[in-house]
């Protein structure tokens, strides 16, 4: 293949097509921006390039290397501040010797020199740090003081480089004080190093001699820099300037960052304690108007807490007390402490929400003005200009908020609380956690919350735009400073040659060449011309006129390239000294050589060009601004623990605090969104540590921090998320009616409060300490877990009830399932609800499982033992007497509620319904089997119950039927009706009374039909309860099988016509269809398969009843305990009682029976049982479990006919009906006893015409009609052998 050449240009070009791709992503943006992997590029020299500048003025070349001298000083400085900051005490890790007698003391010592060595040698670089550092900026004073007078113009970039030195003097002094343990380490290295006299020569002893001096002495620098300011004469005109300076940029709010702001008021203040001396009056300056106290004094009250450096903070005005000349009636606003927060931060954050939505709107239209322009078409000035105004307002917004967060946590750690203001603080809280844990109500934590969301957001909005927005900030950069020097210093310029003012023009042309871009060449035109002009001494005005005016304007040229930082501090410097009024010992200067209107131009120039630092660095600035790392660091409240502590627990840390106070608060929903935000912080701290204080080991406390809070988060997150769907599944299956009735009665079951978990449960790539964490993954993990310690506890509490806990079940199982549903929606992770179910319910081992051996368990244990059945309402109730004793049921142990209903409110709601279910076992409780076992777990029911089935009718009821068998009479005759109702009675009486007087005939027989006749019962509700589900199923899947409802019609064509428009309505809904259209033929076989198995469920004709049916007569039907011997007659046996409904007849004769005397009263009038309590009928022991038992196997045998003709009871019901007579030798009454005969004959029938269906005819059965000879006379059954018919 052929390569391809491509240019450069072309290959930039296929490249930036890249741009235009749209890449979807459906995961909100909720996280701050992360801090950037590629190097940032930083064009600032620190003036290394001012020799380039050979057209500017040379003092301002001296003053641009003394500027750059001083920022060296001042990193220097930081790097120090940091040191002392971040100083942990390495004494108290050192093994120190007890006794001067100890062994090893000198290896103790030695290892003490070894270890500090290193640490003392960085004090002492320290303390000469100092020393150079005020020598230097005294230095520096008295020359520009020489005289005692400021004679030099000095720019307002120096001045605040001067106040930058005082603000680092401050802060290294109180950090000097702060730390004791720098004292106690250096105590330490001092004895050991005297014991092992390592200090010989006088040198290295007047060192140690001095460092202990600077370190013992509090405020040393502070009083050494007043000290030496004080020989100089004039010092405080220039400190005034500073104060001035600092002032005016605060009022009029020119900073970009938290930090300038809080400097220029620690710089105020320290001015003013330099400034007080017996020789310098703060009042007498005052009254000068070189200072005003009454400006100072609102920033004061402004700002009466500022922080200092990390967790330090210090009072401004506390400055001003220790003034010599301080009196208290010029400060009427800050004299007084205040009480409250300096910030209302409550208030605060209503204002801040307008502008972050204002800005963010106006930033969204410029955004998309950008997109939507075509990016090579040249952009216009006022689209520039535009952004860059909209930039700036960025940093000055994100600035001002982020101040007011920085200020509020200061005036927190400088005023902590006690148990006094806040009732939940203990006695026993530590200072930390009481100006941290303690110090905040739940409205400022709301505030902080949402400030710090609103800093984060619209930073990582900014960032996001830095590559667009840079263009045009550089482009209105160019505009602005070509402009102004190619067109509006030209007026004054030609102003200052005519008038022949030499300084002015010089520096305006200074001005013009430094800064000049002369790539259109008009600027060597305007050049020679103005040359001419200078040279033409002798020509007339008119001339010099005409030449002016071929002085054109250059034409518009835009490039995009900002000027560099020196380039842009030359031009500044040297445009504030022609306007500025701070020269010449307060003359007007040069200014009073330029027009009003050239000023006014002038200092719009310098105000706009102020923060184009600012915007030429956008993205530094952006997180400079946002930089909240001090809320995280507290090494000086650990050093007031004196080494009690090594780091204090998360509870106590600032950006955990406000996190669990997201998770613990779930009232507070529209927070949860935030929360993210605030995990943002420790990127913050972590970033700070690295690049800033350089130390490894607080990176690794934030690191640690983070591993620990971070897992309680997802902990936390994920049981709120788990607790919330909860309760909406919860909420949303309750019943409407009955939530209805409960809010009409007074009782309010709330429904979970609309939540914000859907955006932060997207986030799959949160950055935090340099990873790159899927917050959705691990989420699901815990869900996955909770899942299934829920389904766990569902399984558990219902082994540890009876069956009627299998409606909690399926409601509880219900719930879970619809949380799982709710779930899926945002957690893709997570497992399959059926493998988590099968998992808990233990089918992976197990073919029953827990709640299919359960069921078994109360079924076999209690249900079929204990329980009555009753047919006409088809339920199981309990009996009675317990003939079985339920073994004992496994407690189930204790749990959260989330893990049940998710509330208690709701929880208890449950409980009520499920208790409308709880006295009986019927067909909610079959179908709730069915629903959660399936076909499967039924199966396996169904299989110990023909085990069941099998041992009852071999074994146990067998037994108890053979021994009445024995106990029985031969032959029982059905008496004639000539004898009377009473006397057949008797005659049942006696012929019974054997088995009347058997002891196991309740709790032998009686129990064990009951248990046979309940099994064959429970597989027939089963089956009913399985056919109704199953129809269920098929009418909700009949849209989807195609199978189309039946239309009517007048006649044939038009009820085709109809069926024809319903089909093409269908046809898209039609599964099987849509799959062979676009399926595999792999799922079109099983598409097909799946609607074959849904359409001939029912068709098959599988009924478990008659399979049940079939398997009992497959047992007693060649047993002759049940179908008697062969009859005599060989016909059938009608007196003997051989065959199961004969005793069947018998049994059923005694249970017909009144059931004591009470019963047997004949007088009507007197019901009263004289204290007797009335025997247990047969109903209330058994139920109707042994008519159904009986008549089954009855039925089977195929007995029911003889049994409805032979069966005593009925006989005696019938002669009954023909004498109507009551009385009996026996004391029974007869028309109690028929009454209790007929109620049970319905009953038989009842039975019998039901299972009448289920049963095959005696064809299917293979048994045919039998034919038999007509009966012979004995005279000739000998004498003929022809057989008649």
């Amino acid at each position: 293949m052929a390569s391809e050449n491509i240019t450069l240009e072309e290959a930039v070009s296929n490249v930036d097509i890249l741009n235009d791709l749209i890449t979807k992503s459906d995961i909100p943006c909720i996280e701050a921006s992360s801090l950037p992997l590629q190097c940032l590029v930083n064009f600032d020299t620190n003036f290394e390039d001012k020799g380039a500048f050979l057209t500017g003025f040379s003092k301002f070349i001296e003053e641009a290397a003394r500027h750059g001298e001083f920022n060296d000083l001042l990193a220097d400085g930081f790097k120090y501040a940091g040191i002392l900051y971040t100083w942990r005490c390495c004494t108290r890790a050192t093994p120190m010797a007890k006794s001067n007698d100890q062994p090893n003391r000198n290896q103790i010592n030695e290892k003490i020199i070894e270890v500090l060595t290193s640490e003392v040698e960085k004090l002492h670089k320290f303390m000469n740090f100092t020393k150079s550092a005020v020598s230097r900026f005294c230095e520096e004073v008295r020359r520009l003081c020489s005289g005692g007078k400021i004679k030099d113009f000095v720019s307002e970039a120096y001045l605040l480089v001067l106040g930058r030195f005082l603000n680092m003097f401050a802060v290294l002094d109180e950090l000097k004080n702060m730390k004791a343990s720098i004292k106690n380490d250096f105590s330490t290295f001092r004895r050991a190093a005297q014991f092992l006299q390592v200090m010989s020569n006088s040198q290295s002893i007047q060192q140690m001699q001095e460092l202990s001096m600077f370190l013992a002495t509090q405020n040393k620098i502070k009083e050494d820099l007043k000290k030496e300011l004080q020989t100089i004469n004039g010092y405080e005109e220039l400190l005034s300037d500073i104060i001035n300076i600092c002032v005016y940029l605060f009022e009029n709010q020119m900073y970009g960052t938290p930090d300038e702001r809080h400097m220029f008021v620690k710089v105020i203040a320290f001015s003013l304690y330099l400034m007080d001396s017996p020789n310098s009056n703060l009042n007498k300056l005052d009254s000068k108007k070189r200072i005003s106290l009454a400006s100072i004094d609102k920033i004061f009250k402004t700002l009466n807490v500022v922080p200092l450096f990390g967790d330090m903070q210090i009072q401004p005005f506390s400055f001003v007390r220790r003034c010599a000349s301080y009196d208290s009636s010029k400060w009427p606003l800050s004299h007084k402490e205040s009480t409250t927060c300096q910030v209302d931060i409550v208030e605060r954050v209503k204002i801040v929400r307008e502008h972050y939505v204002e800005y963010v709107t106006h930033l969204t239209r410029v955004k998309n003005e950008i997109e939507s322009t075509d990016k090579h078409s040249q952009r216009s000035d006022y689209k520039n200009q535009e952004v860059a105004q909209l930039a700036l307002s960025g940093i000055q917004l994100l600035c001002t908020w982020t101040s007011d967060v920085v200020e509020t946590v200061s005036w927190k750690l400088l005023h902590p609380t006690n148990e006094e203001k806040n009732k939940d603080c203990p006695s026993t809280a530590e200072e930390y956690e009481r100006a941290t844990r303690y110090n905040y109500n739940v409205e400022e934590k709301n505030a902080l919350i949402e400030m710090i969301a609103m800093i984060k957001g619209l930073q990582r909005l900014l960032v996001k735009q830095v590559g667009q927005f840079m263009t045009s900030i550089r482009l209105n950069v160019y505009a602005e400073i070509q402009d102004f020097v190619q067109i509006t210093l030209k007026d004054p310029l030609i102003k200052a040659i005519k008038g022949k003012k030499d300084m002015i023009k010089g520096i305006l042309m200074a001005i013009v060449e430094t800064c000049v871009d002369n790539i259109s060449g008009h600027y060597n035109q305007t050049g020679i011309k103005v040359l001419e002009m200078t040279k033409s001494k002798h020509k007339k005005k008119s001339t010099s006129v005409e030449a002016l005016n071929h002085v054109d304007n250059p034409a518009s040229i835009r490039r995009n390239v900002p000027p560099s930082t020196t380039q842009l501090y030359m031009a500044r410097t040297m445009l504030e000294s022609l306007i500025s009024e701070r020269c010449s010992n307060g003359r007007r200067g040069l200014r009073k050589d330029i027009d009003h209107k050239h000023i006014e131009k002038m200092i719009s120039f310098l105000r706009i060009s102020f923060y184009w630092p600012y915007l030429l660095n956008l993205e530094k600035y952006l997180f400079e601004c946002c930089d909240l790392s001090q809320l995280w660091f507290r090494e000086f409240y650990l050093e007031m623990t004196m080494g009690k502590r090594i780091q204090f627990p998360i509870e106590m840390s600032f950006p955990w605090i406000l996190t669990d106070h997201i998770l613990t608060n779930p009232d507070q929903s529209h927070l949860m969104q935030y929360i993210l935000y605030q995990l943002d912080l420790y990127n913050d701290a972590a970033n700070f540590a690295l690049t800033k204080f350089k130390t490894q080991f607080l990176y690794d406390e934030v690191e640690a921090e983070v591993n620990l809070c971070f897992d309680q988060f997802i902990f936390k997150l994920s049981e709120a998320v788990f607790t919330h769907y909860k309760q909406v599944a919860s909420s949303y299956l309750l019943d409407k009616q009955f939530k209805t009735k409960c809010n009409n009665i007074g009782v309010m079951i709330r429904s979970p409060e609309a939540s914000r978990f859907g955006p932060l449960l997207g986030q799959r790539h949160l950055q935090l300490l340099g990873r790159s964490i899927d917050i959705n993954r691990l989420v699901s993990q815990r869900i996955n877990i909770s899942i299934l310690h829920s389904l766990d506890v569902a399984i558990s509490k219902f082994e540890s009830e009876p069956l009627i806990g299998i409606i909690r079940l399926e409601f509880l199982l219900e719930v879970n399932r619809y949380c799982y549903d709710l779930l899926k929606q945002y957690l893709f992770s997570l497992s399959d609800f059926d493998d988590l179910f099968i998992e808990a319910n233990g089918l992976v081992s197990s073919d029953a499982g827990r709640i299919g051996l359960h069921i078994f368990f109360e079924l076999n244990y209690d249900i079929f033992p204990n329980y009555c059945y009753n047919t006409s309402t088809n339920r199981f109730v309990r009996g009675n007497i317990l003939f079985k004793r339920v073994p004992e049921r496994i407690k189930a142990s204790p749990c959260n509620f989330q893990y049940e209903f998710g509330s208690r409110s709701l929880g208890a709601a449950a409980e009520n319904i499920a208790k409308m279910h709880s006295g009986y076992i019927g067909y909610p409780h079959l179908r709730a089997i069915v629903r959660i076992l399936g076909y499967q777990g039924i199966a396996v029911i169904l299989k110990e119950f023909t085990a069941l089935i099998h041992s009852q009718l071999t074994e146990k009821l067998r037994k108890s039927i053979e021994n009445i068998m024995h106990l029985m009479p031969k032959i029982c005759k059905l008496p004639l009706s000539t004898y009377g109702s009473p006397a057949v009675l008797e005659y049942y009486l006696h012929h019974t009374k054997e088995v009347r007087n058997y002891k196991d005939l309740y709790t032998g027989f009686g129990q064990q039909l009951r248990i046979f006749g309940n099994v064959i019962i429970f597989t027939q509700l089963l089956e009913s309860a399985l056919q109704q589900e199953e129809v269920l199923d098929l009418s909700h899947g009949a849209t989807f099988t195609f199978n189309v409802p039946r239309t009517g019609g007048s006649n044939m064509a038009e009820r085709q016509m109809r069926s024809r428009k319903i089909e093409i309505q269908f046809e898209s809904l039609h599964f099987t269809r849509a799959v062979n259209v676009y399926g595999t033929p792999e799922q079109i076989q099983i598409a097909q398969e799946s609607e074959l198995l849904t359409k001939e469920r029912l068709c098959i004709g599988l009924n478990i009843f008659e399979h049940f049916l079939q398997y009992t007569r497959g047992i007693v039907i060649n047993d002759t305990l049940y179908t008697g011997s062969y009859p005599k007659n060989g016909v059938m046996t009608i007196d003997e009682c051989t065959e199961f409904h004969r005793l069947w007849s018998v049994i059923q004769f005694i249970i017909c029976l009144p059931s004591s005397e009470h019963d047997n009263n004949t007088n009507d009038k007197d019901n009263r049982n004289d204290g007797k309590l009335r025997s247990q009928y047969s109903e209330e022991m058994f139920g109707d479990g042994p008519h159904w038992g009986s008549c089954i196997l009855i039925a089977i045998l195929g007995q029911d006919k003889r049994f409805n003709v032979l069966d005593f009871s009925y006989h005696l019901k019938k002669i009954h009906r023909s004498d109507s007579k009551n009385s009996s030798s026996s004391g029974i009454d007869l028309s109690k006893m028929i009454t209790r005969i007929r109620h049970i004959q319905q009953l038989n029938n009842e039975i019998f015409t039901f299972i009448k269906s289920f049963l095959p005819s005696k064809e299917d059965y293979g048994e045919y009609i039998r034919e038999y000879s007509p009966p012979q006379h004995a005279s000739i059954s000998h004498s003929s052998s022809t057989n008649y018919y």
